[in-house]
Formats: C-alpha cells, sequence, structure tokens
C-alpha cells in the first residue's frame, strides 16, 4: 500500500486551523466542539479555510476579532 504524503501548505493550514479553533473556543468561552459549529454555522469557517495564509500571519487576537466578525455579520451573536 502506498503510504500517502501530506504537503507542506496543507500542514501548515491543518496545524493552524486546529489551533485556532481552541483559540476561538477560549477567548468566547466555548466548547472547542461548539466553537466549530459556531464558526461553521455562520461562515467563518469557509472565511478562515479561504484566507488561513493571511491570518496565520497576523496577531492571534486580531484573528479572533476577524472570525467574530464574520459571524456575527451572519447572523451570529452579537
Amino acid at each position: 500500500m502506498e503510504e500517502k504524503v501530506i504537503d507542506k501548505a496543507t500542514s501548515d493550514k491543518i496545524s493552524f486551523m486546529t489551533y485556532i479553533v481552541p483559540e476561538f473556543a477560549a477567548a468566547y468561552k466555548m466548547k472547542v466542539r461548539d466553537a466549530f459549529l459556531y464558526l461553521k454555522k455562520y461562515g467563518a469557517w469557509d472565511f478562515l479555510n479561504e484566507h488561513w495564509w493571511a491570518l496565520h500571519t497576523d496577531n492571534v487576537l486580531y484573528t479572533l476579532d476577524d472570525l467574530y466578525e464574520v459571524c456575527r455579520e451572519n447572523g451570529g451573536l452579537k
């Protein structure tokens, strides 16, 4: 069986996304699962997937604020 290898960009993306969701959860006092579902429901997961490269270079507080704003603009809690 051939071993699958993940390229560096994909590995970096996975690392960032598995880091930022728990950070979002902690910042807004949510369980990690609930934070993921909230981000997904209100469009921030798609935003994160699309813009992760730029977001990962920013200060984590700005990234969390960006994710919050995307959710808010799409009907999330204000």
